[in-house]
């Protein structure tokens, strides 16, 4: 993977948001959103790290053989990092993630069947997760032509066995729950016109769109500043 660089933002006089949490579904670009923010505001980051879940691969190939394991994986390590963030140097605050807790029963409702879900939902709610209220969260949302595109680019072999119909479905609850969320100031991004990884500009643009951001719901489409 490339290293992450900084690259040289404008800041004028302006601080950017303590803690950002990047979210969007698979291939949408969030964890290289949240390197390069992290490396522009000398930050730390606090990324989900889904390449360590065992059963995620098994979860592409056969969707209800591994559906519960792969998602009481990703719940139990999200509370844990969450948990080690409250416990860390008290004097490194400030992070960007690539990941919203409050995000991981979307998962859970369309790939678990009903008892599954059930269960899913029981060990939620006993799990004591104290998450800090970001200061901006980032939605970025692409078409699924977009995301089938950068999925097979990136050539994760197991991706590849990723269907349409489901990223689809990712897209519907995605849309669904940032059309009504009210957790923190949000910013959503038309990340189909967008290049994160080597388009210096759109990222230029978006980070000083997003420094002035302080309450409320905004919206950033690249291609009014090209």
């Amino acid at each position: 993977m490339r290293e992450t660089t900084a690259i040289n933002i404008d800041m004028k006089g302006r601080t950017p948001p303590a803690f950002i949490a990047v979210e969007g579904p698979i291939g949408v670009g969030k964890t290289t959103l949240a390197k390069k923010l992290a490396a522009s505001f000398n930050y730390n980051t606090l990324l989900e790290d889904a390449q360590d879940n065992p059963f995620l691969e098994r979860f592409y190939r056969n969707h209800k053989q591994a559906a519960l394991a792969t998602q009481l994986f990703f719940l139990f390590q999200r509370a844990q990092k969450i948990q080690d963030m409250r416990q860390a140097d008290i004097f490194e605050p400030v992070r960007v993630s690539d990941f919203l807790i409050e995000k991981d029963p979307l998962f859970a409702r369309i790939n678990l069947e009903q008892d599954e879900f059930q269960l899913y939902e029981k060990v939620y709610q006993q799990l004591t997760i104290d998450a800090p209220r970001p200061d901006l969260v980032i939605y970025l949302q692409a078409s699924t032509d977009v995301l089938l595109s950068r999925i097979d680019n990136r050539g994760v072999p197991f991706e590849q066995a990723i269907k349409r119909d489901y990223l689809e479905r990712l897209n519907e609850v995605y849309s669904e729950f940032f059309l009504y969320y009210d957790g923190a100031p949000l910013l959503i991004v038309n990340a189909s016109e967008i290049d994160l990884v080597d388009g210096e500009t759109d990222y230029s643009h978006l980070v000083d769109y997003l420094l002035d951001i302080r309450s409320g719901r905004h919206y950033f489409n690249p291609t009014f500043f090209g």
